[in-house]
């Protein structure tokens, strides 16, 4: 049981990445995503990257964004660079995400003889992992990163070589692992569960925190987890003293799917979300990589778990969202 006094470190991770809705046009469909991605224009003002920071910093909490670069393979360092900037002037921390999708689009390869998508880093060999970190690092800082030590993969898929290529590559940190989806069979410390930090070949991993909602294993993402959920997880995990609770959103989050309004129930969410951690700030401190020292203890304390009840309530306010997003 956590003393009334030590506070949980929350990692509040935004996956930055843009989409062009399928691959054919790309050159004549990137302005339109970037713009919509990025800075999501709504008849009720902006909702994409911009708002997320200005909201943050309003609240005074810190986050980690996980920018993707390799799109910057085909469309050059300009708009990455802008991107960057937004999180930097906001004084938030850019760190390595990466979506190898965009691998085959370079107009330079990346890589020697790789044609068609490989929509994962697994289904790449070690080596090649190594190189593909080593580019994405190398954008990142020439678009004005600064000091990069922490990795996401694209939708987490990530394995055992990964963090081989992370080491060789510098870098200290990888939260790719998520027990909901690709990470149980990462060959990350096969035969654990990992819903806590752990130090593997050189590397610390944080997983996604997740949870069991009464039907399955989630994870803490705010499209698909209520306010109520989220809250009531971050104190469980307060109260056993859990070292870290890492939750997931992305840039256009706040959208709805077609990216043309701001989806109310997500909003909502996520304003809640920030002020309840500026209301508990004695229990709660948000923490980003950048400059981090700590030794991880290891312990796995298995998924948390939330009331069905909550779950009902979150079930109706994504029917909501769906019928009307």
């Amino acid at each position: 049981m956590r003393s009334c006094q030590s506070k949980l470190d929350v990692v509040i991770t935004v996956d930055v990445e843009i989409w062009c809705d399928g691959w054919r046009d790309l050159d004549v469909r990137f302005p339109d995503a970037f713009r919509r991605y990025i800075h999501g224009p709504t008849a009720a003002g902006g909702y994409g990257l911009p708002y997320q920071l200005e909201v943050l910093s309003g609240h005074g909490l810190a986050a980690v964004f996980f920018v993707e670069p390799l799109f910057a393979a085909r469309f050059g360092l300009q708009p990455l660079a802008e991107i960057v900037g937004i999180i930097r002037e906001a004084g938030h921390e850019v760190q390595l995400h990466m979506h190898t999708e965009w691998v085959d689009e370079a107009l330079e390869p990346l890589l020697p003889d790789i044609a068609g998508k490989r929509q994962h880093l697994r289904h790449f060999s070690r080596a090649d992992q190594a190189i593909l970190i080593q580019k994405g690092k190398a954008m990142l800082r020439q678009a004005g990163s600064g000091a990069i030590n922490a990795f996401r993969a694209g939708s987490f898929g990530f394995n055992h070589d990964t963090l081989h290529a992370l080491a060789a590559n510098g870098l200290q940190f990888d939260s790719s692992y998520n027990a909901t989806l690709l990470g149980p069979d990462s060959g990350v410390m096969p035969g654990t569960l990992l819903t806590d930090p752990v130090h593997c070949s050189g590397i610390d991993e944080y997983p996604m925190t997740v949870f069991r909602d009464g039907r399955r294993l989630q994870h803490a993402q705010l499209t698909c987890c209520s306010s109520a959920e989220m809250e009531g997880l971050l104190w469980q995990a307060w109260q056993q003293g859990r070292q870290a609770f890492v939750l997931l959103l992305h840039n256009s989050e706040l959208l709805n799917r077609a990216k043309t309004r701001r989806d109310p129930v997500v909003v909502e969410r996520f304003r809640r979300l920030c002020q309840f951690l500026e209301r508990h700030r004695d229990s709660f401190r948000t923490v980003g990589f950048t400059g981090r020292q700590c030794s991880v203890r290891g312990f796995q304390h298995g998924p948390l778990s939330s009331p069905f009840y909550r779950t009902g309530w979150r079930l109706l306010e994504q029917a909501y969202r769906h019928k009307y997003g």
